[in-house]
């Protein structure tokens, strides 16, 4: 049984135009999931409708067997439990430290006791590499530190899967490897990951499958090496044969 299922998803905006149409993916736990495509193809968008920021109108979406349901508070709760996910903006809380910023939502949202909190938050800093940037508010970071805070408190949620959105795009080309290498990190730890990103190298690097999205639908899936050297569908043939002769 696959740890999360999504059976024919679609969604829309306004409810005329679907972003998403008849999304059908299986992942399995510990799998990383790269989902690549065109701006506007609806990577992101499959992303926000995972955690309920839009919600799908059609289809079934299952986490380890359970069934979400956008449309019940209480669902959408525990949908929200099992996912945590990371924007390319880093959203960070100004006038907090790093330390605070990863402690802050499992304290607050989840009533959980500070000292505890406190010390899990020192260790994913120090997991993804800041161990030394504890007290370091955000404008002293730059911005793959500020990302990489950003994805430990993402983890201080706990989540069943991280879902990460070009979390890449927004930084200089020097400070992108220190994201990634977080990113590798955490797929050697077995964390379950859809991962939206341009970066087509460490796509084909870390993921266990790679999807092809476009025109708000997956036109074709598979190992990164057949996706990226074979691919089936014209539509990807066009599209790796841009991306990759640059």
């Amino acid at each position: 049984m696959a740890f999360l299922s999504l059976e024919n998803v679609s969604a829309s905006h306004d409810g005329r135009h679907d972003v998403l149409r008849d999304i059908t993916l299986e992942v399995a736990k510990g799998e990383v999931v790269g989902l690549i495509g065109p701006s506007g193809s609806g990577k992101s968008s499959l992303l926000r409708a995972l955690v309920g920021l839009l919600k799908p109108h059609a289809g079934r979406i299952t986490v380890a067997g359970q069934v979400l349901d956008y449309g019940s508070r209480a669902s959408l709760r525990a949908a929200r439990e099992r996912f945590a996910i990371v924007f390319q903006q880093y959203n960070l809380f100004q006038n907090m430290t790093a330390l605070r910023n990863v402690a802050l939502a499992p304290t607050l949202v989840k009533k959980r006791d500070p000292r505890e909190v406190e010390a899990e938050a020192r260790a994913l800093l120090e997991r993804v590499g800041l161990g030394t940037k504890l007290n370091a508010y955000p404008d002293e970071l730059s911005g793959g530190q500020q990302q990489r805070v950003a994805i430990a408190r993402a983890l201080a949620l706990k989540p069943d899967i991280l879902l990460l959105d070009e979390v890449t795009s927004a930084l200089d080309p020097e400070l992108v490897t220190e994201v990634l290498d977080t990113i590798r990190a955490l797929r050697a730890e077995g964390m379950t990951m859809l991962v939206v990103s341009h970066e087509m190298a460490f796509i084909r690097e870390v993921a266990n499958t790679v999807v092809f999205m476009d025109a708000g639908r997956i036109v074709e899936s598979g190992p990164p090496a057949r996706i990226f050297d074979a691919p089936e569908s014209p539509r990807l043939r066009d599209f790796t044969a841009k991306i990759l002769r640059h």
